[in-house]
């Protein structure tokens, strides 16, 4: 059957035209960002949406987390009309618990919008951090992306590369070839990116859920642009080659123990239950890897639904994640930078954490420790919890160790609680601590031997 794939030439140009767009959208940097910066076209294009609509997204979300918990708790009864229609019975038939979260986040956001309220939930370092910084860019860039991920996902380029990486991919990270591309998407993008075609792909049964928690918790690298955000913030821009150099090795190694130990080792391989397992990357022995690889991907090609099939599903993502998650985001993600702002919370679980850093020569260690711990609860905090620390080489440790931890509570963390893929809070933390013990001596050790 493939063979008679390849022979056909409109597969083949299916598969070749669509997957270099998606590559050129998702993969390849390109120096049309701000002042020349490099960055990808899917960064280029969300990031001029975004500015286009700035004017008045903050009202249209609120709008949206207001209407967003009215239909849940029509859903409570669950009219006929809503469940005899899918999209609806999928966005407000909830858990009672969702239900409460989704009304809190309105709550929040409406308080937030009119500046009503105690400072605690309107401030800048709360509601208002996540109503005008976080949730504009979730919406805007998952509306795009809900657009234009089929071009990456569904004509075949994650068959092509991942058949070609999987010789490194398995044996190094335990992960499918095809793995490579949500990694390579984060990086050249955004960390938001790698998580919903990790999300989407385990739903089509590419991943299993052991697959889809490493790269969720590995793989999410943040973007070059982003890090340089960090370093700046930290005054250690002129510094940045060797900053980004050093997130990456620490990323890398904490990649590959990672997948090998509790609680990641513990997780079953099964696929989710209503796809099954559809991946096979293995080449028969008959056959070449690279001539495999494109036989795989010009096969996907010529499977892919019909335009307007791809353009409601897109649709349907996209209003998944505004009507559904961005009320979890303002709600939880509210509540976790109150935590990290207005109570000691991070600043007594960062006590042990002292003394290892005063052994590992690192000045100021009293304030550095709170800084480390803190990004569990944004990715933001620790740049600017750490940004008056005098000691540039504290400074850099902070900024570094904080881009390999990958995991935050405020956006990623409740992508992943309200996704279909099995992983809680309790894991979440323990995995960030864990890459945070692996990742903290490898970049205070390049810092004292290469940077200092």
């Amino acid at each position: 059957m493939e063979n008679n794939n390849i022979s056909n030439s409109n597969n083949v140009i299916a598969f070749i035209i669509p997957s270099l767009m998606g590559a050129l959208l998702f993969l390849i940097p390109l120096p049309i960002g701000t002042d020349g910066q490099w960055t990808v076209l899917i960064a280029f294009l969300s990031s001029n949406l975004e500015l286009f609509v700035s004017g008045v997204i903050t009202e249209i979300l609120a709008m949206i987390l207001v209407l967003s918990s009215v239909g849940a708790l029509i859903g409570v009864v669950q009219p006929d009309w809503m469940m005899k229609r899918p999209f609806l019975k999928g966005l407000f038939v909830i858990h009672p618990f969702w239900l409460f979260i989704r009304f809190l986040g309105a709550i929040f956001a409406v308080l937030t919008l009119f500046e009503v309220g105690p400072e605690v939930i309107i401030g800048v370092g709360t509601g208002q951090e996540v109503l005008y910084n976080l949730l504009p860019v979730l919406a805007i860039w998952s509306f795009v992306m809900g657009m234009l991920l089929p071009l990456l996902i569904e004509f075949g380029l994650m068959e092509w590369l991942g058949t070609l990486a999987q010789k490194i991919m398995r044996p190094l990270f335990k992960l499918p070839g095809r793995a490579a591309v949500d990694s390579l998407a984060s990086w050249m993008g955004n960390n938001m990116v790698s998580i919903l075609i990790t999300i989407n792909q385990y739903e089509s049964g590419y991943y299993s859920k052991k697959e889809s928690a490493i790269i969720v918790t590995n793989f999410t690298i943040t973007s070059i642009g982003f890090s340089l955000i960090v370093a700046r913030l930290l005054k250690v821009e002129t510094l940045f080659p060797s900053f980004y150099l050093t997130v990456l090795i620490a990323v890398f190694v904490a990649a590959i123990i990672c997948p090998r130990i509790p609680p990641l080792s513990r997780m079953k391989n099964d696929y989710y239950e209503a796809a099954g397992k559809q991946i096979v990357e293995e080449a028969p022995h008959n056959i070449s890897i690279p001539r495999w690889a494109f036989q795989k991907g010009v096969a996907k090609a010529s499977k892919v639904p019909a335009t307007t099939v791809l353009l409601k599903k897109g649709l349907f993502n996209a209003a998944d994640i505004w009507f559904g998650m961005l009320p979890l985001v303002m709600g939880i993600g509210t509540i976790a930078l109150i935590i990290a702002n207005f109570t000691p919370v991070f600043q007594i679980i960062s006590y042990p954490l002292i003394p290892v850093l005063e052994w590992m020569q690192i000045p100021e260690a009293s304030q550095a420790a709170p800084a480390m711990l803190i990004g569990f609860a944004d990715m933001f905090l620790p740049a600017i919890l750490g940004s008056n620390i005098e000691s540039e080489l504290t400074r850099f440790v902070v900024g570094a160790v904080s881009l390999t931890q990958l995991i935050y509570m405020s956006e990623i963390g409740v992508m992943l609680i309200r996704s279909s893929i099995p992983v809680n809070v309790g894991q979440l933390f323990l995995m960030f601590i864990i890459r945070t013990i692996i990742t903290l001596p490898i970049v205070v050790l390049i810092a004292h031997l290469f940077v200092f």
